[in-house]
């Protein structure tokens, strides 16, 4: 594919998503969070109610910079984290969170969720496909692949350094992509993002020993062909996390994600080096005065785990200067905390509620469908969305500050989230119509429906634990499941805690036969491409759910075609009404995120696309505390 075709599509794309992003959210809104929230408290609504539009996302400068210090982080969490310290392996976002502070991706991005060259790595699609990955191809797939894929060389930057001194290189990304496609893989990652790579499918199966696709121009230039050059190439599905060869190239893959070298002395080349670790509860980092961006202004970061119900405590006190998340429940009893200043802005993530609809083939790594599942009537699953009322939830439970979700795009990407479409109202009495229709009917009068075999129907409910919200909020649902007659019971009578309940649904691919339905959260990804929650070769699409018309209406979000924004919004304004129509899940909540900030902490944003951890500084030694 030319060069010329490739950039003008690629520049098209990037300025309509300017243009659009504009359009939705008015070209001077971060402007107006600075000035019309620097001077005030976010003010409560006359009807209780918050808005996240009236938070800044930019903390507020006050007092002058000592040298050094400590920031104390909390992770926010009521079980240990994990402790699969790097970004090839992990799954949960515990671990995200830690890597966060000691590794990074080679590319960044901007508040459009575009790739820049900003980061310690720059990008460039080339002229023409690689003849040399060409040549490794059979004439009619090399065809193909020279009209429809494109080549992109990247370039590391020469100050990019692993924390043991040892260069980041070519060869570590490219190692990256060949543990992630091995078949003794045991993380996460491998899909759609990788099988779009030439010849990554070959290797994965065996039937080649490289990636062909993948060449290593010399120590810091790295060239991937791609068999399709779709619009996610820009906005998030280019794999950019490298992995140290020297460290891991001669450990078996299969042993790699419980190896020390990830659980207890992880590296990375980020802004600070991790010095000690307490197995899931604490991790101790020093700063990398070798860090490509700059010596960090910090000396050290101290992140442990804070428990939900001690979160405020910890805040007032000034044990925490951050924290990972804040309850928005808390936020409206603790808005006036006079030692933190509150940011927050819309989530990329919604919570949702998912119907077990098949198992996960281990040996094939796809979906594979059940049609005699418990929850297999698209009209019981379509009851069940009817029956809660999430309007009242978000203002019940979050004082407006999580809202009722009606598709699986979120407003965080306002440009494919169709806000024209009301997903499936609150109608009970429509929830109990549907159930009599499909066969779900009160056989013996104890306003219990039974199956369509007039046989007892429990539908056996996972749920997470955490924070004050977690318990009530299961009941509710329960309790409006129970209100159009569908007995659900609370799996083995309790909540789950976060690494059990993943587990559970499937992260490993092994799915609990116990589980019909479950409530989950996703943090969605910079590029609006669903394929990594909800293709057919998605482990992480835990419901299970596979048909041919939501494989064609995702491969044409990633098509040639799709270059045209609007014709991509489009594809996923269908396939948002598609996901309505099927219900493998239905999203419940849309989230802000609420962060408080210690008032001695200067330089901290929570902005898209912010990755300057290493210009953090305090004002003073001690944390500050509430008066």
């Amino acid at each position: 594919m030319k060069k010329a075709k490739f950039s003008k599509l690629l520049l098209a794309v990037m300025l309509v998503f300017l243009l659009v992003l504009t359009a939705c959210t008015g070209g001077d809104k971060e402007t107006s969070k600075e000035s019309d929230g620097a001077d005030k408290k976010t003010e409560e609504k006359e009807d209780g109610l918050f808005s996240v539009d009236d938070f800044k996302q930019v903390k507020t400068n006050e007092g002058e910079a000592i040298e050094g210090g400590n920031l104390n982080f909390g992770l926010v969490s009521d079980t240990a984290f994990e402790g699969t310290l790097n970004w090839n392996f992990y799954s949960g976002d515990p671990d995200a969170q830690i890597l966060t502070w000691f590794d990074e991706g080679l590319l960044t991005w901007d508040e459009n969720y575009v790739y820049t060259n900003d980061g310690a790595a720059t990008y460039e699609p080339q002229e023409a496909v690689s003849e040399a990955v060409l040549a490794t191809l059979p004439a009619d797939q090399a065809t193909e692949v020279a009209e429809n894929g494109v080549t992109i060389k990247f370039q590391i930057k020469d100050n990019v350094n692993w924390h043991d001194g040892e260069p980041v290189t070519a060869e570590d990304w490219a190692f990256a992509h060949e543990v992630i496609a091995n078949k003794d893989y045991d993380g996460p990652r491998y899909g759609s993002d990788f099988t779009n790579i030439v010849g990554a499918e070959a290797y994965h199966n065996g039937e080649a020993d490289k990636i062909s696709g993948i060449e290593v121009l010399d120590d810091k230039t790295l060239q991937i062909t791609y068999i399709q050059s779709t619009p996610s190439l820009v906005t998030g599905s280019i794999w950019s996390y490298p992995l140290a060869k020297h460290i891991f190239g001669d450990m078996a893959v299969a042993d790699i994600s419980s190896s020390p070298e990830v659980r207890e002395k992880p590296i990375g080349f980020g802004p600070f080096i991790v010095d000690s670790i307490t197995p899931g509860e604490a991790v101790v980092l020093k700063k990398n005065p070798d860090y490509w961006r700059g010596e960090p202004k910090l000396d050290s970061v101290t992140i442990k785990v804070i428990n939900p119900n001690v979160v405020v405590q910890s805040l007032e006190k000034g044990e925490v200067d951050l924290i990972s998340s804040f309850n928005v429940d808390q936020y409206p009893d603790n808005a006036d905390m006079a030692n933190v200043e509150y940011l927050g802005k819309v989530d990329r993530a919604y919570t949702y509620i998912g119907f077990k609809l098949g198992t996960w083939d281990k040996e094939a790594g796809v979906v594979k469908p059940n049609p005699d599942a418990k929850m297999a009537d698209v009209n019981l699953r379509k009851a069940m969305w009817h029956a809660v009322d999430n309007d009242a939830v978000g203002n019940e439970f979050y004082h407006g500050l999580r809202w009722n979700a009606t598709t699986l795009v979120p407003p965080s990407h306002p440009e494919f989230h169709d806000d024209t479409n009301p997903g499936l109202t609150y109608d009970p009495e429509k929830a109990k119509q549907l159930l009599d229709e499909a066969g779900y009917k009160d056989v013996d009068g104890d306003g219990v429906r039974e199956d369509k075999n007039g046989e007892p129907l429990v539908i056996n409910f996972a749920s997470m634990s955490g924070g004050d919200t977690a318990e009530p909020l299961a009941q509710y649902y329960i309790q409006s499941w129970a209100a159009v007659g569908l007995k659900v019971e609370l799996l083995d009578g309790r909540l789950q805690e976060f690494n059990s309940f993943y587990e559970r649904v499937g992260q490993n691919g092994d799915d609990d036969p116990a589980i019909d339905i479950y409530q989950g959260a996703w943090g969605v990804g910079i590029d609006v491409d669903p394929r990594g929650l909800y293709g057919r070769d998605a482990i992480y699409n835990f419901s299970r759910y596979a048909s041919d018309k939501n494989d064609e209406l995702m491969a044409k979000g990633v098509s040639k075609e799709a270059f045209d924004v609007e014709y991509r919004k489009e594809v996923y304004k269908e396939w948002q009404q598609f996901m309505v129509d099927e219900v493998p899940v239905f999203p419940t909540l849309y989230r802000s995120i609420i962060v408080p900030v210690n008032n001695r902490v200067l330089n901290y944003s929570i902005e898209e696309g912010w990755a300057n951890l290493h210009e953090l500084a305090l004002t003073q030694e001690e944390a500050l505390k509430a008066e």
